[in-house]
């Protein structure tokens, strides 16, 4: 599905998902729903602090073995950067905390951006500009990068994430992520326990993929505005997840958000009910606990929500619905982050 919007002075937030009728494989593979509702908190505008608590500040403490080898080195430069992946040219964007201190190990968070068209510009600026990460990052002490995808030949960018969004599913992404972990691991001072993905749209579908093939090397991950787009999803681990999704999103189906949160349930053989443990407004979460390893299952409902990033960038004037201001994704994600690392 694709959505025709109008570019004004700030016309550059276009990011489609893949829907409609192309989203019926997902529902065959999904299974069941999961009940309205999902899981997680977040602190909200004006609620309470949801059920990861509050946000740290400064940066991960680490744990023993758990450091890589660009501890000590001297930080490198920020912003864009490039990587050769197998004679391919990658790119994507380095944000560090103004307190990065190469003596710890700090968190690592990958955010990806949705299937953006050339003519709205670098997806991955206009994903840190509508999620508003980087901020995040430095208020609460953790690294954010954001990837940049390949562009088709019509010039939209893209990640292959199953059902949605490259036109190529050979094209090796995982492969780019792998080799990203690498780079930034030999460069930084990164804690490889707290290493986590979220992502808008197509690159909600992105970290619904590395849950399913690289819960190895990711703690935990929240996507945004998705549903699991892969045919076949068999995790090395359970592996914790936070989601979000509005009831009146017209590129993702709420109903096969559901039914994506109910399967991770069940992978994590977590307890059937759910309990609400964020309210506040047009939003609330659901949590369902007593999963193995305690990889809690927590998706966020935003009720007439958008294909929006809670609390981010209002794209309600760019034809992409609500924004909701009564939950904030970022708090939520970070503060279930905070709950989650590998053992």
């Amino acid at each position: 599905m694709r959505v025709r919007a109008s570019f004004g002075v700030l016309g550059l937030f276009f990011l489609t998902a893949c829907g409609g009728d192309d989203s019926k494989s997902d529902a065959q593979s999904s299974g069941g729903a999961a009940g309205s509702g999902g899981a997680a908190g977040a602190s909200g505008a004006g609620g309470a602090a949801g059920v990861g608590g509050a946000a740290g500040s400064g940066g991960s403490s680490g744990s023993a073995g758990s450091t890589s080898s660009g501890c000590g080195s001297p930080a490198p430069a920020t912003g864009k950067r490039s990587l050769d992946v197998a004679g391919t040219a990658r790119a994507y964007q380095l944000h560090l905390p103004p307190s990065y201190d190469a003596s710890k190990p700090w968190p690592l968070v990958l955010n990806f951006h949705g299937r953006t068209p050339a003519s709205a510009g670098e997806a991955s600026t206009l994903q840190a500009l509508v999620s508003g990460l980087n901020t995040k990052g430095d208020a609460a002490g953790f690294i954010v990068v954001n990837p940049q995808g390949l562009s088709e030949s019509n010039g939209e960018q893209t990640w292959n994430a199953g059902l949605c969004c490259a036109q190529d599913q050979t094209r090796d992404d995982m492969g780019f992520v792998d080799a990203l972990l690498a780079s930034l691991e030999a460069e930084l001072c990164i804690d490889s326990k707290r290493i986590y993905s979220t992502g808008l749209s197509n690159g909600g579908f992105m970290s619904h993929r590395l849950a399913c093939e690289r819960a190895d090397r990711f703690a935990a991950v929240a996507p945004v505005a998705a549903f699991n787009g892969m045919p076949s999803c068999n995790p090395a681990r359970p592996i914790p997840m936070i989601s979000f999704n509005g009831t009146s999103d017209t590129l993702v189906s709420y109903a096969l958000a559901q039914n994506s949160a109910a399967e991770w349930v069940k992978r994590n053989g977590c307890n059937a009910a759910a309990t609400e443990t964020f309210k506040n407004g047009d939003s609330h979460c659901d949590t369902y606990s007593g999963c193995q390893g305690g990889a809690d299952v927590v998706f966020c409902t935003v009720d007439g929500g958008g294909h929006t990033w809670p609390g981010g960038f209002d794209l309600s004037g760019f034809g992409f619905g609500k924004t909701t201001k009564d939950l904030n994704a970022n708090d939520a994600l970070w503060a279930f982050f905070e709950k989650h690392a590998l053992n």
